[in-house]
C-alpha cells in the first residue's frame, strides 16, 4: 500500500506572515535563523509554534502519511526548520527558484509544475496557504481519477491549527480503510486476467 504523501509547505503555514500592523500570533515564537546563502552579519527573524512540533509528529508517528517538505526553504527546511521543532528528519522536494514576481504566473500555485509530475498517481495531503481555485480544481480532477487529493490552506496569517491536522488525519485514516480493499479488487480483477490502474 502506497501511503499518502504530506507536503508541508513552510512560509504562512508554520511561519505567519505579519499582520499590517506587524503583530505575529501570539502563540508564536521568535527565532533568527541563517538560511543558505546568506551572510551572517544578515540573519532571518521567523515565528514558529513550538505546539506544531508535537503536532506534526504526532501525526507522523501514526505512519498514515509519508512526509515531505515542499517549500521554497528547500533543504534548509530539514536543517533549520525541523529541528527548531524537534521534528524527526524527512525529506524535501528541491523545487527551483523561478524568476517570478506572483506565486501563481499561471493563475495557480507555481509548485504544482513540479509537484503534479513527482507525485504521479500517489495520493496526496498538500499544506500550503497560497492555492488558487485551479489548484483546487486540479486536486478535484486527481481525486476523479482515483489520486486521492487534498488541498487544506491555512490562513497565512495565522498558519497551520490543529483543525488543519486533524482534517489531514481524518482524511488519512479514511484512505487507510480504502486503500487495501483498492489492492483486493485489484488482485480479484488480475485473478481474472483484467488490469486495473493502481
Amino acid at each position: 500500500m502506497t501511503l499518502p504523501y504530506l507536503l508541508l509547505d513552510i512560509d504562512g503555514v508554520l511561519i505567519p506572515f505579519p499582520a499590517a500592523d506587524g503583530r505575529t500570533p501570539p502563540t508564536h515564537v521568535r527565532h533568527t535563523v541563517l538560511p543558505t546563502g546568506r551572510h551572517p552579519d544578515d540573519p532571518v527573524p521567523i515565528w514558529l509554534n513550538p505546539d506544531h512540533g508535537a503536532a506534526l509528529a504526532g501525526l507522523l508517528a501514526s505512519g498514515l502519511v509519508t512526509p515531505v517538505w515542499c517549500t521554497s526553504w528547500r533543504k534548509d527546511a530539514t536543517s533549520i526548520i525541523g529541528p527548531i521543532l524537534g521534528l524527526p528528519e524527512f525529506t524535501y522536494l528541491d523545487l527551483p527558484c523561478p524568476q517570478i514576481t506572483t506565486s501563481h504566473p499561471n493563475g495557480y500555485l507555481w509548485k504544482r509544475d513540479h509537484v503534479d509530475p513527482w507525485l504521479s498517481t500517489a495520493p496526496a495531503i498538500w499544506i500550503d496557504d497560497d492555492f488558487t481555485a485551479l489548484d483546487h480544481t486540479w486536486a478535484a480532477a486527481r481525486t476523479a481519477r482515483g489520486y486521492p487529493t487534498l488541498l487544506i490552506q491555512p490562513d497565512p496569517h495565522t498558519g497551520l491549527s490543529q483543525s488543519h491536522l486533524s482534517d489531514a488525519r481524518e482524511w488519512a485514516c479514511a484512505q487507510a480503510q480504502v486503500l487495501p480493499l483498492r489492492g483486493a479488487a485489484a488482485r480479484r480483477q488480475e485473478g481474472a486476467g483484467l488490469a486495473v490502474q493502481p
